[in-house]
């Protein structure tokens, strides 16, 4: 499955991946302050596990950052 993550086009071996899965592989160690949005339509956290990807989503993922 190829998948556009932050218009980035990445591999992967699984045939479906959800919205979790997928921050799951790609950043594992931090999950908290990250939104995700699905051909511009934000996904909320509550759905991330049950919102299967498809081959022309268009993936963003954003992370909180500190700083001033």
């Amino acid at each position: 499955m190829e998948l556009k993550i932050n218009n980035q086009i990445k591999k992967f071996e699984a045939e479906s991946l959800s919205v979790q899965a997928l921050l799951d592989i790609e950043i594992p160690q931090k999950q908290n302050g990250i939104a995700v949005a699905i051909n511009n339509s934000v996904i909320p956290k509550s759905n991330w596990n049950n919102h299967l990807l498809s081959e022309t989503d268009d993936i963003l993922i954003i992370s909180a950052t500190q700083g001033g």
